[in-house]
């Protein structure tokens, strides 16, 4: 198998804070793999790690929350994708209010949108989740320092990937 590092090691996208809640449980994780992948109509594809608390309720939830994050605010960074949501209520440290469709939506995010799930996709170690966007919000009124792959290298993964 091909190792893919030499170019991956080379990108530095942003990273998103996922959150999701199905059956009155939640879950949020950091996701550095996800993209918009279509104009018209909206799409945008966020991929979720199996290994994940996150996926497991992302799997019954029919809208997911994709956040951006201030290249300040690493402590989400290190709350979501550094503690697991099986020992730790990420929640109960953070401010959130719901949104559209009972979602999850993280006060201190500059921005965030709100998409129904229309497919997944078996990618490998993660699952894509196709998503239609239903709601948007931009707080931040410029184009914030957002928190990217770089910001987010310290960070141990809650789970790891295998």
């Amino acid at each position: 198998m091909t190792d893919l590092d030499p170019f991956t090691d080379l990108l530095d996208y942003p990273m998103y804070v996922v959150t999701a809640e199905a059956d009155g449980e939640r879950g949020g994780c950091l996701v550095g793999f996800a993209s918009q992948c279509s104009i018209e109509p909206a799409r945008f594809m966020v991929w979720l790690s199996k290994a994940n608390r996150t996926y497991r309720v992302a799997e019954r939830a029919e809208r997911l929350a994709v956040h951006l994050l201030r290249r300040e605010k690493d402590r989400l960074a290190q709350l979501f994708g550094g503690e697991t949501g099986d020992r730790t209520d990420k929640f109960a440290e953070v401010t959130w209010h719901r949104g559209p469709g009972g979602s999850v939506i993280l006060d201190e995010a500059p921005a965030w949108f709100v998409g129904r799930v229309e497919n997944r996709i078996d990618g490998g170690d993660h699952v894509g989740f196709l998503l239609a966007p239903e709601a948007t919000e931009n707080r931040s009124g410029d184009h914030t320092a957002l928190l990217t792959l770089g910001d987010t290298h310290g960070i141990a993964p809650g789970h790891p990937v295998d």
